[in-house]
């Protein structure tokens, strides 16, 4: 597999990434394992996992299965601190609170570092210089190689990677920002994705397959053994089994048919070549979904494919989103 530069750093990583948002939940150890060894034979490299998935479990299992099936210098494990499960609060960017999950997270990995440790999402709370100064401790202890953010908006994204730039003293480059991003959610294009690029900040697409709904599985109805059938996880898709999300998947198949290939393959390969995306992070539910998956390796869109499909999913782009000057 093709191998990617994570943003403006020297750590490379497989241009398709595993994750297990479902292991230990769902996928229990038996599949964990087929999807794991599945995905190092293609040459997959970045997992991606954080410290709530499954209520750590997600963690613990692949914890299990490092070393036992694949050398642990064969993957770049990453992982996300700053979701907690309080009603009241759900996110804590505090120093103490990163660093202590920081030190459980790397316990149940079984590892004395993570490659990428990533902050779960934006903390009102806490002010900003703090929570990035747990990164800055994180790295220059050892315990993380690279560092960087997830689910921040564009300014919140631009403020974060600046600070860390310009702040006096040692700071820690940010490496990356994880998001949701896909045909049939592209609001990233407006700010986060032209900040990223401007700042040298490599894109991890999640849910790059619309949540499922890209692979053409809910055309006809909800597939019993589907995620949109499961009582916690069909809140999650019903957002994208609307008319527009329709439209797209209907082209999204109809390129399918007219390159001889699946919609999924299709749909993963638009976004895995959209400009400052480093790799979507693939989830599966078993070895052979994963394999339907990598199968995206040996597929270029032709252009015109690609013209197509970035009309047909088309975000709404208004003052002050585009440059002005073009309105």
């Amino acid at each position: 597999m093709e191998q990617r530069h994570l943003g403006r750093t020297g750590l490379r990583v497989s241009r398709i990434g595993l994750g297990t948002l479902t292991w230990g939940r769902d996928t229990d150890e038996h599949d964990a394992a087929d999807q794991l060894k599945t995905f190092w034979e293609a040459g997959g490299t970045l997992i991606d996992t954080a410290d709530v998935y499954g209520g750590g479990e997600a963690e613990y299992l692949l914890g299990q299965l490092v070393e036992r099936l694949i050398p642990r210098r064969d993957l770049v494990i990453a992982t996300k601190a700053g979701s907690v499960p309080d009603p009241y609060r759900r996110f804590d960017g505090s120093r103490g609170h990163l660093l202590a999950a920081l030190d459980a997270s790397l316990e149940r990995l079984r590892t004395d570092h993570v490659d990428l440790w990533q902050i779960h999402a934006f903390d009102t709370g806490t002010p900003l210089e703090e929570t990035l100064h747990a990164l800055d401790i994180a790295v220059s202890s050892g315990r993380v190689r690279y560092a960087g953010v997830s689910n921040y908006s564009g300014w919140q994204l631009a403020k974060a990677a600046t600070w860390q730039l310009a702040a006096p003293g040692v700071r820690t480059r940010l490496a990356s920002t994880q998001m949701e991003y896909s045909l049939v959610q592209r609001g990233v294009e407006r700010e986060v994705l032209p900040a990223a690029l401007d700042l040298g900040v490599g894109l991890l697409p999640s849910s790059p397959l619309g949540r499922g709904v890209l692979t053409g599985k809910y055309r006809h109805g909800t597939p019993s053994d589907s995620r949109g059938a499961s009582d916690h996880m069909a809140p999650f898709v019903e957002p994208y089994l609307d008319d527009p999300t329709r439209r797209i998947v209907d082209a999204v198949a109809t390129a399918a048919d007219g390159l001889a290939t699946t919609p999924l393959e299709v749909a993963l390969a638009w976004v895995r070549d959209r400009p400052g995306v480093v790799a979507p992070i693939v989830g599966a539910r078993n070895a052979q979904q994963l394999t339907a998956a990598l199968s995206v390796e040996s597929l270029s869109l032709p252009d015109e494919i690609c013209r197509a499909l970035d009309d047909v999913s088309a975000p709404v782009h208004r003052y002050p989103d585009q440059d002005w000057s073009t309105l």
